[in-house]
């Protein structure tokens, strides 16, 4: 009999993540499902309380028009049939019906600093979504951890992650930047500024400092700035004229097009750095160049989704 396996979508990132894992699992019959919840997480998000985070929002209507084009077998939260397998990009939130089953955790890309809300998800045994990817690994709930290089394994370690569920596999989306390299995006030679989502998963985040910092690194070159998917454009664009009154503004494409063609990088914690510091470009980050080289997802010419599996 052929055995059902259930892929955890959220994040458009996630869930291409999933599919590209998909397809080197023909011998098994997989399903999608958008990410979900249970109980009163599952309750306020369809009200709409969670439009912000991958339960809902603009994450969960990029999903959705994803797996409808790419005609994916969707079973929404896994109620239809009996599962041998669940592959997910996230634990930050296990599912009543996955545990038990056999899991597969993949590191989705960048993990958020271990900041205060960290520290208090670590010692006051608080929901680990509110330390955000942070806290990616620490449910325990899987059986094997894709992890995208020695670096973050080290990084997970230290966390408590057991090492023995834990293998470096890299990640889909991120290991093969030299593909890239030949894009049809129009420009090149400019700074590229990537934003992120920071403000809309309720931290703080200077962006006003943040645009100066662009500014000043830029020093008259060509500025585009790629808003983060999941952004509040309106405010963004606003602020933007008022610093880079002359920036190129896209809310879509292919960012990592845009890397390959850019001199400098200019973000702060989004994981299209890892595709500048592969491709060798300037920059300039909230962790230092040392840091990205040691955590840089493992560049194996995009194999890593048949490694997952």
């Amino acid at each position: 009999m052929t055995k059902n396996i259930l892929l955890i979508c959220g994040s458009l990132n996630q869930t291409t993540i999933m599919h590209k894992i998909a397809q080197h699992l023909t011998d098994y019959n997989c399903f999608f499902t958008p990410f979900y919840a249970d109980y009163f997480i599952g309750w306020i998000s369809q009200a709409g309380l969670l439009d912000f985070t991958i339960l809902g929002g603009r994450h969960r209507l990029l999903t959705d028009d994803y797996l409808r084009k790419e005609h994916l077998p969707l079973d929404f939260g896994g109620k239809n049939r009996e599962y041998d397998l669940v592959v997910t990009a996230s634990d930050l939130l296990v599912q009543q019906n996955v545990y038990g089953k056999r899991v597969v955790l993949v590191q989705e890309g960048m993990t958020e600093p271990e900041d205060l809300s960290y520290q208090l998800v670590r010692h006051l045994k608080l929901p680990r979504y509110l330390a955000n990817t942070a806290a990616t690994g620490l449910s325990n709930a899987y059986d094997i951890f894709c992890v995208a290089s020695p670096g973050y394994c080290d990084l997970f370690l230290r966390k408590g992650v057991p090492a023995h569920k834990m293998v470096v596999t890299g990640i889909p989306n991120f290991d093969h930047a030299s593909q890239y390299l030949i894009n049809q995006f129009p420009y090149r030679n400019f700074v590229l500024a990537a934003t992120s989502s920071t403000r809309e998963t309720l931290k703080y985040e200077n962006r006003m400092l943040f645009l100066e910092k662009v500014r000043r690194i830029a020093a008259g070159r060509r500025v585009i700035i790629k808003l983060h998917p999941n952004e509040n454009i309106a405010r963004a664009t606003k602020e933007i004229s008022q610093v880079l009154p002359e920036a190129l503004i896209l809310t879509d494409g292919n960012v990592h097009e845009m890397v390959a063609n850019c001199d400098v990088v200019v973000a702060q914690r989004t994981s299209v750095i890892y595709t500048g510091v592969a491709l060798g470009k300037e920059v300039h980050a909230e962790l230092d160049m040392p840091v990205l080289k040691r955590l840089l997802p493992v560049q194996n010419g995009g194999r890593s989704a048949k490694h997952n599996n």
